[in-house]
C-alpha cells in the first residue's frame, strides 16, 4: 500500500488518531495496523465526551500518529456500533489484532488501560472506572495508505 493520490494537503486536512498514549503499547498497536494484523479498535463513549470530540462515523479517514508524533497511515472507519461494554463480542477482540483469545482476556487488558494512571489523569477523574454498563465505541477501519 502507499500514500496513493495523498499530497501533504491532503493529509494535513484529515483529523489524527493516536492510539493508546505514546510508548510501548502506542508502538505494537500501530505495528499490528501497518501489518494488517490491527482492523478494530474500542474507545469509551466517556472519553470522546470528555475530549469535546464526535463519535466517529463511517467514511471517517484520519491520520494514525506514531509514538513520535509521525504519520505513518491512513484509515477509514468502515463500521460503528455503541454497546455496553458487557456486549463487546469475541470476533471484535480478536480483530483488535494484540493476541486476545477470549473477551475475558480482552477486557482484563482494556480495563488495565482505562484503570491506569494515565487513562485517569486524561479524564481528569483519578477514580474513573468502567463496568458492564460502560458505552462503548467498537470501530472497524481498513488501512487506505501506508505512509512510511
Amino acid at each position: 500500500m502507499s500514500t496513493g493520490s495523498f499530497s501533504p494537503a491532503d493529509l494535513a486536512a484529515l483529523p489524527k488518531v493516536e492510539f493508546a498514549f505514546p510508548g510501548a503499547l502506542r508502538d505494537r498497536l500501530v505495528a499490528a495496523i501497518l501489518d494488517g494484523s490491527k482492523t478494530s479498535t474500542t474507545g469509551l463513549v466517556v472519553d470522546f465526551e470528555h475530549e469535546g470530540q464526535p463519535l466517529p462515523e463511517v467514511g471517517r479517514r484520519s491520520v494514525v500518529i506514531d509514538s513520535a508524533s509521525h504519520p505513518v497511515a491512513v484509515i477509514e472507519v468502515i463500521e460503528v456500533r455503541v454497546v455496553p461494554l458487557v456486549q463487546v463480542d469475541l470476533a471484535h477482540a480478536v480483530d483488535e489484532g494484540e493476541g486476545y483469545a477470549s473477551v475475558a482476556e480482552w477486557r482484563a487488558g482494556h480495563e488495565r488501560f482505562w484503570h491506569s494512571d494515565e487513562m485517569r489523569a486524561a479524564m481528569d477523574n483519578p477514580g474513573f472506572t468502567v463496568d458492564d454498563r460502560s458505552m462503548v465505541v467498537l470501530q472497524r477501519f481498513r488501512m487506505v495508505a501506508d505512509l512510511r
